[in-house]
């Protein structure tokens, strides 16, 4: 099968299960903070709407651990990250309320690759598990795969 060369329309949700070491915590943050609605869970496990695609936090705090990062655009970026690409105005909405939350980010939240086909407001924070999460817009949401 290849990989398609284009968004087809409508996505389908992604699925993504990620330690953490504490749920309590990670409800406060994904479901508080972030506001993503909280779905099925257990007593090692819950799962949350990540903007319609399904994150599962697994209670498992010997795998909750800083990723390494790697130099991009005169940053650490997180290697090991995860994130969603919003409409720009979702974006500056969610870096205000991250802001005024007194969120430490890892990425403050800027304009990257300014003046290229990937031109992009980016935004990195890490959940109270260090799992770090990646918020990106584009102004043009067809230039999401440019060269």
């Amino acid at each position: 099968m290849h990989a398609p060369t284009t968004n087809p329309a409508p996505l389908s949700p992604f699925h993504l299960a990620f330690p953490v070491h504490d749920l309590g915590a990670a409800r406060a943050f994904y479901g508080g903070l972030l506001g993503c609605p909280e779905g099925r869970s257990a007593d090692d496990w819950v799962d949350f709407n990540f903007y319609g695609h399904q994150i599962v936090a697994h209670l498992a705090p010997q795998e909750a651990r800083p990723a390494q990062r790697n130099a991009v655009d005169g940053h650490g970026v997180p290697v090991r990250h995860f994130g969603i690409v919003l409409p720009m105005a979702d974006w500056e909405v969610l870096a205000a309320r991250l802001r005024a939350a007194g969120t430490a980010f890892v990425i403050e939240p800027y304009t990257r690759f300014r003046g290229e086909p990937g031109e992009q407001a980016t935004m990195f924070f890490l959940d109270p598990s260090g799992n770090a999460i990646e918020v990106k817009a584009f102004a043009d949401i067809t230039r999401l795969f440019a060269r």
